[in-house]
């Protein structure tokens, strides 16, 4: 499976996926609790804070935020997924994108027939596949809300969104930047993100969370874009 085009979206789109070593060789771990831990303390020290329950959120987020936006910029610019599951991913956790995911010899899961089944196949696959391992391992990592974690993902889904409408608004990609919308509309109301935000789309895409990913902690007086701490609340 070809993927060279994604990396041109923005580097958060972008895999490693050179065969030419293993993963052991350069430091990366599965995506399992081992990994996991490692992240959570690298961000703490890079946060500087002792609160892990800040450190856990803000590093399930940044890996939602990758898992999410390979696999929705994939289905939108070629209609395939690559497959993620599994011992098939490496992961870095003293790295940032795109060096922080491996993916050696990326291979994609069966065609779906149309874009419903599309969008069936990322939540199958994605949402429930690493990304719900993830939540499950962070949550046994560090007592943090399970619900916050899926608010997080539903914003890095979100984000990815606004990366690639951009993208394709700039190289004249309508049909995508189309694509891309439906495909998130889609996740967005799947179970588990179902009640994390609202997405708008007049003036571009934006969303409005329901939690709080607690970095307030770290700035005082900082917020994301999608904060619920600085929008009224929606009745």
């Amino acid at each position: 499976m070809c993927l060279a085009e994604l990396s041109s979206v923005g580097p958060f789109f972008a895999l490693r996926t050179d065969d030419t070593t293993s993963f052991a060789d350069e430091g990366y771990l599965p995506l399992g609790e081992d990994a996991v831990r490692a992240r959570v303390e690298t961000v703490a020290e890079r946060l500087g804070t002792a609160d892990r329950r800040v450190a856990a959120s803000v590093a399930f987020q940044g890996l939602a935020g990758r898992l999410l936006s390979v696999a929705l910029g994939s289905a939108a610019l070629t209609g395939r997924i690559p497959d993620l599951s599994g011992g098939r991913l490496g992961w870095h956790p003293a790295r940032t994108a795109p060096e922080d995911l491996w993916l050696p010899r990326p291979a994609a899961l069966p065609p779906a027939g149309d874009p419903a089944a599309l969008a069936a196949q990322l939540g199958d696959h994605v949402l429930r596949g690493p990304l719900t391992d993830v939540h499950r391992v962070t949550r046994a990592v560090v007592p943090v809300s399970g619900r916050l974690l899926w608010g997080n993902a539903g914003s890095s889904l979100a984000g990815a969104l606004r990366v690639l409408h951009t993208w394709c608004r700039d190289h004249d990609r309508p049909d995508t930047a189309a694509r891309a919308l439906a495909l998130t509309r889609a996740l967005l109301a799947d179970p588990l993100l179902r009640d994390t935000g609202t997405l708008s789309t007049r003036g571009g895409p934006s969303f409005v969370r329901r939690t709080c990913c607690l970095y307030y902690r770290v700035l005082p007086g900082g917020m994301c874009g999608d904060c619920v701490l600085r929008h009224a609340p929606r009745r």
